[in-house]
């Protein structure tokens, strides 16, 4: 295992939460594809925000909102840093992944045309495949789904076909499944979409923690996160926009701080990225999050990533030993989760029998119903997800419970 395998017992002391049992069993969390958790440094700096500096941002010029105002604006160029972005500018603080996408996609509708097309594949989350599926049907562009080759990647020959022969708006893709945990060549895609003068926005939910995520070597004109997939708290997200076509795109909430001047006949807006953050912004949340890139920075970003493969590969490998057990995809390059199908058990059992010996597991559609009901035809799944305060032993713990409780299971039935 990668050298940071020795570190973890000092790295797992960071995260309090690990440290506590479900029922008599000790927790084994591996549920972070959902959300991952918050280490003492960032619980610290949301605290202290709270205690000493918490007023209003970009409201005051009392001491208190000039120094949250200070703490939020490098929150901003902290994210700039992290994604390598070329200004703070070009970074949107949103509720999330999500909330990140469906702005995206509202802005976008002022510039889409009826004979259009918005292409996804069939990878998407949820997030990034409905918001634009009902953009198309708002405005009578053509939604078109890319299809997966059968080892579970993106088909760029099919997409390719598509950009050729339609008017493509935007292409919309994962850079890692939530599901199959692929991970899409983007530069790639972007590099094929940009032939065709359709721009590219990147779902990165899944993929921030423990992928190189560099804005400017993907050439993505669009980028979308969530804090709490990368040891941040929930509400707060990020919406990366090239300044270039962010200074071009209208709006699409109004309210206090994202106004210039306001008249009975007229309101002009703020310059970027302000203009895009009605109302109060969640500030407290932004500033959690830039100590959470500061703790996966001093921890090591390129570690993190090794051992988060080494950690993924190994439960593949342990997975594949059990009987009737089926992992979905084999995808060129996976990373960070893993979702599976045991014959003659169900994935609700499955983790329900699971947590009560304290294993963390996601069942469910895993809000990629398409791809799992259309692609794969399954309902459901169970998926197990390891992030770098997880361990092999852990793993191996993980693996004996669920030949265990899979042989309970069948022999119920």
């Amino acid at each position: 295992m990668h050298d940071f395998a020795h570190k973890v017992d000092g790295v797992r002391e960071d995260f309090p939460i690990l440290d506590q049992s479900i029922g008599k069993h000790p927790l084994i969390y591996l549920d972070n594809g959902a959300t991952t958790q918050m280490p003492a440094a960032v619980l610290d700096a949301l605290s202290a925000h709270y205690r000493t500096d918490n007023a209003n941002v970009h409201r005051g010029i009392h001491t208190l909102s000039e120094r949250s105002t200070a703490s939020f604006e490098q929150a901003r160029k902290t994210v700039q840093r992290f994604i390598n972005a070329t200004s703070s500018d070009e970074i949107v603080f949103t509720g999330g992944t999500t909330d990140s996408i469906n702005m995206a996609a509202r802005a976008w509708e002022n510039r889409l045309d009826s004979d259009a097309t918005i292409a996804v594949t069939a990878l998407e989350h949820h997030a990034n495949f409905v918001p634009w599926q009902q953009l198309c049907k708002r405005t009578g562009a053509r939604f078109e789904v890319i299809p997966l080759t059968p080892e579970g990647d993106v088909d760029l020959e099919a997409l390719g076909e598509v950009l050729r022969t339609q008017n493509v708006s935007l292409v919309a893709v994962a850079h890692v499944s939530n599901v199959l945990g692929c991970v899409s060549p983007i530069r790639a895609i972007a590099d094929m979409a940009h032939g065709h003068n359709a721009p590219l926005l990147v779902d990165a939910a899944q993929s921030i923690r423990h992928e190189n995520v560099d804005v400017q070597e993907f050439d993505c004109d669009f980028l979308c996160f969530s804090g709490h997939k990368m040891l941040g708290p929930t509400g707060i997200g990020v919406l990366y926009g090239k300044r270039g076509i962010l200074s071009e795109l209208s709006p699409v909430r109004f309210g206090g701080e994202m106004v210039d001047k306001v008249s009975t006949e007229k309101t002009t807006f703020e310059e970027l990225p302000l203009r895009f953050e009605a109302g109060t912004p969640n500030y407290s949340g932004a500033i959690a999050l830039a100590a959470a890139i500061d703790y996966i920075e001093s921890t090591g970003r390129a570690d993190i990533a090794a051992y988060e493969h080494e950690l993924t590969e190994y439960a593949e490998r342990a997975l594949e030993s059990i009987a009737g057990l089926r992992i979905l995809g084999k995808p060129a390059t996976r990373a960070g989760c893993l979702s599976f199908t045991v014959d003659d058990v169900h994935p609700f059992d499955l983790a329900t029998f699971m947590d009560k010996q304290g294993v963390a597991l996601r069942s469910g559609n895993q809000c990629a119903q398409p791809l799992l009901h259309e692609v794969y035809d399954v309902q459901n799944v169970t998926r197990l997800s390891p992030a770098f305060y997880n361990t092999t032993d852990e793993i191996d713990s993980c693996i004996a419970l669920l030949e265990r409780t899979i042989a309970m299971l069948r022999a119920a039935r």
